[in-house]
């Protein structure tokens, strides 16, 4: 996979990072021990990273474990955040970023496979964020399309035994793209806080 633009799916969670009242900050997400406040550090965190992925500009930002401390926000997170989610869009455009190596988490990973994770990262943290504010979510197409061959490899690798983010959740037969993708994220798409 290459090439796919994140900028419409950067838009989708910039709006619904922007309609987070400061009431919600606290409030449950689907992702385990963390609140509406630590998924938008972590949000804002990722798209650094993987911003700076894509350009190859490789340290901190990219060394740096997902694991190694809870996210959080400052108190100028909400202009931050969507200006860090353009430009990773800006940088996932050059065609350079989807070849060769790079790091992300501290972990090398082929280009493309580091678009995929963050295309992933993007549309499922979208859906968590929409979920436990109680918004409307219609993730970007091709986003979603990545998100969910992304996946859907890392479930049907035998060596893996569990999603990225937890064993699959199944779900029924007829279940939508984006249902089938949250599930295969491990997490239950009938989530609510």
């Amino acid at each position: 996979m290459t090439g796919v633009d994140l900028g419409p799916q950067a838009r989708i969670v910039a709006r619904l990072a922007g309609a987070v009242t400061d009431a919600r900050l606290t409030g449950a997400t689907p992702c385990p021990d963390l609140t509406v406040r630590n998924l938008l550090g972590h949000l804002l965190t990722l798209s650094v990273a993987f911003r700076d992925a894509a350009r190859k500009n490789l340290g901190p930002t990219t060394d740096t474990s997902p694991d190694a401390v809870v996210p959080d926000i400052g108190p100028g997170w909400r202009e931050e955040l969507p200006g860090v989610l353009d430009e990773l869009a800006g940088a996932w455009r050059e065609p350079a970023a989807w070849t060769g190596r790079t790091r992300a988490g501290g972990v090398d990973l082929p280009g493309a496979v580091a678009g995929a994770v963050v295309a992933d990262e993007l549309v499922i943290h979208g859906w968590d964020l929409a979920r436990a504010t109680g918004q409307d979510y219609t993730p970007d197409p091709a986003a979603l399309d990545a998100a969910h061959g992304f996946l859907l490899a890392a479930a049907e690798d035998p060596g893996r035994g569990k999603a990225p983010f937890g064993p699959v959740v199944p779900v029924p037969a007829d279940a939508s793209l984006l249902e089938r993708t949250v599930g295969l994220s491990g997490r239950e798409p009938g989530w609510r806080p």
